[in-house]
C-alpha cells in the first residue's frame, strides 16, 4: 500500500463504505505449500468488526485457514496516469487506485452460520439487481441445496488492522487533478474519474 499519508482516508467510514459497495475480496494466507490466494464475495458485519466469506472445499486455502492470520484485499477502480496530463514539468507517470487491506484471524463457521451467510449474501445482491421476486434458497430442492453447500466451507475473519489507500491525485493541484480525471475518463476509466472528482479535490476527505 502507498506510504504517502495524503492517500489515507481521513473519513473513518470511507474504507468501510468501499468494502460494502464492492463486496468482493482476494483472501491471502501463508500455507505449508507457500502463499496462496482465493477470491470470494463478502458479508460484512454491521459494526465492521468481522467479515465472512466461503470457499470451495477443494480450494488450496480452505484446509489452512481455520485459526490462521489472513489478509483480505478489496480493490476498486484503477488507471494509469500519464505524466503528459500534468501542467507542470518534470513529472513522471503513476497509477491511481483504490484498495483496502484488512488483516485478521480466521475461524471456520459451522453449517448453520454458513447457511446464514449465504442467505444474507443472496438477499443483499438480489436487492441490488432488483430481482422481483428475489431468489431465495426456498426455491431449491432442499436435498440439492444441502449437497451443494457441502462442497463449500464458510469462514469469518475478525479484523485487527485496516490499511486503506485512496490514491486519487490528492497531492496535486486542483487544476492538475481535473486534467488527470479528464485523462483517465478519456481512456475508459469513468468510475475512477468520478471518484477523483468526488474525493480527490477534498484534502479533508481522503
Amino acid at each position: 500500500m502507498h506510504p504517502n499519508s495524503a492517500f489515507r482516508p481521513k473519513q473513518d467510514d470511507l474504507a468501510e463504505l468501499l468494502v460494502r459497495e464492492i463486496g468482493f475480496a482476494a483472501i491471502f494466507a501463508a500455507t505449508p505449500d507457500g502463499p496462496r490466494v482465493a477470491h470470494a464475495p463478502l458479508v460484512f458485519s454491521d459494526d465492521a468488526a468481522t467479515l465472512q466469506f466461503h470457499l470451495a472445499r477443494g480450494n488450496a486455502l480452505t484446509r489452512h485457514l481455520d485459526g490462521a492470520t489472513a489478509l483480505a484485499v478489496v480493490q476498486g477502480p484503477d488507471a494509469y496516469v500519464s505524466a503528459s496530463w500534468y501542467e507542470t514539468p518534470d513529472q513522471v507517470p503513476t497509477w491511481n487506485y483504490v484498495a483496502v487491506e484488512m488483516e485478521g484471524t480466521v475461524s471456520k463457521l459451522d453449517d448453520a452460520a454458513l447457511i446464514a451467510q449465504l442467505d444474507t449474501l443472496s438477499a443483499i445482491h438480489e436487492a441490488r439487481v432488483g430481482a422481483n421476486p428475489p431468489w431465495t434458497r426456498g426455491k431449491m430442492n432442499p436435498a440439492l441445496f444441502s449437497k451443494m453447500t457441502g462442497a463449500i466451507v464458510g469462514f469469518e475473519m475478525r479484523i485487527t488492522a485496516w490499511r486503506p489507500t485512496i490514491k486519487l491525485s490528492q497531492n496535486k493541484s486542483a487544476d492538475e487533478r481535473e486534467r488527470v480525471a479528464a485523462g483517465v475518463e478519456a481512456t475508459g476509466h469513468g468510475a475512477l474519474a468520478q471518484l477523483m472528482r468526488r474525493l480527490g479535490g477534498d484534502r479533508d476527505s481522503a
